[in-house]
């Protein structure tokens, strides 16, 4: 059974760090992180390729956040820096089933964890 499993989140003050985790049951194709912040739609904050090589930001992301994963661990993260009061949200991880580019797109991804909570504080 495909299981993601987040970790890692909880409470920040503005401009601190928080690093997610998202540990999977098997190694998986392009990987990517996403948020929901309440009332809105799920969009995503970044993106990794299967070997890490490539990545992809949202620009709210640029230069604050780092994904990174460690397939021996199955393990993928996700660096937040400088947090601001507006990623505010839940954090999901999720992974694809087919060797696709690193896309900031919903639908190119199959599997998805149940999320963890980041509550930034200003």
């Amino acid at each position: 059974q495909v299981q993601l499993v987040e970790s890692g989140g909880g409470s920040a003050q503005a401009g601190g760090s928080l690093r997610l985790s998202c540990e999977n049951s098997k190694y998986f194709n392009s990987m990517a992180w996403f948020v929901q912040a309440a009332g809105k739609e799920r969009e995503g904050v970044a993106a990794i390729s299967r070997r890490g090589r490539t990545t992809a930001y949202a620009d709210s992301a640029k230069g604050r956040f780092t994904i990174s994963r460690d397939n021996a661990k199955n393990t993928m993260y996700l660096q937040m820096s400088s947090l601001k009061p507006e990623d505010t949200a839940m954090y999901y991880c999720a992974a694809a089933r087919s060797d696709v580019a690193p896309t900031l797109e919903t639908s190119a991804y199959n599997y998805w964890g149940q999320g963890t909570q980041v509550t930034v504080d200003s």
